[in-house]
């Protein structure tokens, strides 16, 4: 009988699952962090996969892994290194060991680790027989020879039962750190319900890897991570464009408004289509479109008919959408633009994060268009980015983008679900009879706050209005060439969008005396802010603040930039909110640029801050 493992409490641990694209490591990943969530820890997680549908097996191009972060406590990145790599092959452990810390456990398939398969990837003897791997606690394991022998009964292809092999490890991973068993069954009868077969062989895949971990002498030792302190109530975990996807079914309960999307597919904003297709009986419609274009032509229409009109995309497709927003702009209709950043430029590197679509987002308009421009910070948080866009593009009327990216989108955490009741009442009216004090109506005669014209669909008598994008004369909306009249409404359009009220940017500074102000807008959030809490537990004061709003910025922010003698602002691209800043305030700030595909990791930062607050 074997003997009862020693069980080993910690706080946080964070593993990464690594092998071809075909190997199944996102589901892998998804579904340990499913039970990781369902347990009450912390999450957050990093999958990176390449953008071919099936990229050459077995080489490096071709790893796809999958990273997830889960502690006793709030944490914010999915991790700077796994404390556990899975190497599923040759080219998983290739390409992720650079990245793994001396002493940390290594999982390798040995099944894979075949002359041919060590040459496709430049070894020129085998990692696991040399000295290569020395100082790390490897463990070899024939995932693909026992996961075949646990399934020689099961009435399956060889070709099926070896692709069970991550169910295998995700069995065998489960163990070793205390996840939930029958979870995962009642995942494997859904996700395989069409085939009786694959239910039955990827249970016992799973079974069999629980049952390795329990009986073999390799682990002596099962970790236990306990729940982490948290605000009571109900929690899921969500990844960013399910989030965004969401919120925008709830802006379409608040405001009573149908949601119209219009969208063409494209990565990595996809998801967001697929999910809002679910919610018809919410009163969401969603167009697949021929083309980004027609996607946004679609949703301007729906806006005059009286709809949210709300496009998805990634960079590319922005460009395509310019002249259409510009239209918008001029036609001064709610519309919600949804940009999941990705690398650039040209198709560029479509599963990788980037933060570069931000000099597009506020000024890549022909004339003068500017437009109200937004960032979620964190998956979760995307929900609430989604319903405060839709708050500014009706309350406002006026086209908002939300800059999202990969790295927020395919993202997850734990999301606390609230209280339909307490989300923000978006309620609008619509005109409903002439404006005028002579009993016309007048498409541009605006309300004296907002600036924002009244929303006027069609079908309602006496409300017939001119639309297009020649210029309109003020309150009239009849074609006008006059300069004057140019002249003012393009300084009212802008005016409009500096009308909008937005919060005063908040600053995180427990010791009320640093020096040097670190300044992040979007998905660096987490990096930064995991950063700055580790040099403040090294007794170096720093002072934190991200901005949501990046169109108006907030009318404290001058003030807030003037107090530091050094204002340092991390960015996934070359500078661009950096150079915002030194336009607007003329500060000299210190811009920190990383344009790898990959998102901060908060050591990187952390190494950098303390060189500036040393030098402050």
């Amino acid at each position: 009988m074997t003997a009862p493992k020693h069980v080993e409490q910690l706080d946080r641990v964070v593993i990464r699952f690594a092998g071809d694209s075909g190997d199944g490591m996102q589901l892998t990943g998804d579904r340990f962090t499913s039970e990781t969530a369902q347990l009450g820890n912390d999450i957050s997680t990093l999958p990176n996969f390449p953008a071919e549908i099936r990229a050459p097996a077995g080489t490096l191009p071709g790893v796809s892994s999958f990273q997830v972060a889960f502690a006793d406590y709030d944490i914010l990145t999915p991790g700077d290194a796994p404390n556990v790599l899975v190497a599923m092959n040759p080219a998983a452990l290739k390409a992720n060991l650079s990245e793994v810390r001396k002493g940390a456990t290594i999982i390798v398939n040995t099944d894979e680790f075949t002359k041919r398969n060590l040459q496709k990837v430049g070894y020129d003897s085998n990692p696991l027989e040399d000295d290569s791997l020395a100082g790390y606690d490897v463990h070899p394991v024939g995932l693909t020879s026992m996961t075949l022998r646990a399934l020689a009964d099961h009435p399956i292809s060889k070709k099926d039962a070896e692709r069970s092999k991550n169910m295998f490890a995700l069995g065998l991973l489960s163990w070793l750190y205390s996840r939930p068993y029958e979870s995962t069954m009642s995942f494997l009868e859904r996700k395989f319900a069409s085939r009786p077969e694959l239910v039955a062989a990827n249970k016992a895949a799973f079974s069999a890897g629980w049952s390795f971990g329990e009986t073999t002498e390799g682990f002596a030792v099962r970790y236990e991570v306990k729940p982490a302190r948290m605000e009571a109530g109900n929690y899921r975990n969500i990844t960013g464009n399910t989030a965004l996807a969401l919120g925008l079914v709830a802006a379409g309960v608040r405001s009573e408004l149908t949601i119209f999307l219009g969208a063409y597919p494209i990565t990595p904003a996809s998801d967001i289509l697929h999910e809002l297709s679910k919610h018809k009986k919410l009163g969401v419609i969603t167009v697949q479109a021929e083309d980004e274009i027609a996607a946004i032509g679609a949703a301007i229409g729906a806006s005059y008919g009286g709809a949210l009109g709300i496009t998805t995309t990634s960079g590319p497709g922005v460009a395509l959408k310019g002249e259409s927003i510009s239209l918008a702009v001029a036609l001064e209709l709610p519309l919600v633009i949804i940009d999941v950043q990705r690398a650039g430029p040209s198709t560029g590197m479509p599963t990788k994060t980037e933060q570069a679509d931000l000099n597009m987002a506020l000024f890549g308009r022909h004339g003068e268009a500017p437009v109200a421009v937004i960032a979620p910070q964190s998956p979760a948080d995307c929900f609430y980015a989604a319903l405060e866009a839709c708050r500014i593009a009706i309350t406002y009327r006026t086209p908002v983008i939300l800059l999202s990216d990969g790295y927020v989108a395919n993202g997850s955490e734990p999301w606390l679900l609230p209280e339909v009741s307490d989300l923000p009442d978006l309620r609008t009216t619509f005109a409903q009879a002439p404006n005028g004090e002579d009993g016309k109506f007048y498409p541009y005669l605006r309300d004296p706050q907002t600036l924002a014209r009244p929303w006027a669909p069609p079908g309602v008598a006496g409300l017939e209005h001119r639309i297009g994008g020649l210029e309109k004369a003020d309150k009239t909306g009849d074609i006008s060439y006059d300069p004057a009249n140019h002249d003012f409404m393009v300084r009212t359009r802008a005016a409009r969008i500096e009308a909008i009220e937005v919060p005063d940017i908040e600053v995180e500074d427990p010791s009320g005396t640093a020096n040097v102000l670190v300044l992040g807008w979007g998905s660096t959030y987490g990096p930064i802010g995991a950063a700055s809490r580790a040099l403040r537990q090294r007794g170096l004061n720093v002072a934190q603040a991200h901005l949501r709003h990046l169109n108006p910025l907030p009318r404290n922010l001058g003030q807030v930039l003037g107090r530091y003698d050094k204002v340092v602002i991390p960015e996934m691209n070359l500078g661009q909110l950096a150079h915002v800043i030194r336009a607007r305030y003329l500060i000299d700030v210190v811009a920190y640029n990383q344009v790898s595909g990959m998102p901060f990791v908060s050591g990187q930062l952390e190494s950098m801050l303390e060189e500036v607050i040393k030098n402050a």
